[in-house]
């Protein structure tokens, strides 16, 4: 529900430079489904 807080494990697809605390979207089909902020990044 919107509003709501998970914690979550992702692989991108294609690689790209991320930092922690960057602020990210997730989009599908030209809308934005969701947004967080990289916490930790796992090589």
């Amino acid at each position: 529900m919107p509003g709501d807080n998970t914690k979550m494990t992702i692989e991108l697809i294609t690689p790209i430079a991320m930092e922690e605390q960057l602020r990210f979207a997730i989009r599908e089909g030209g809308r934005t489904v969701g947004a967080g902020v990289a916490t930790k990044i796992l090589q």
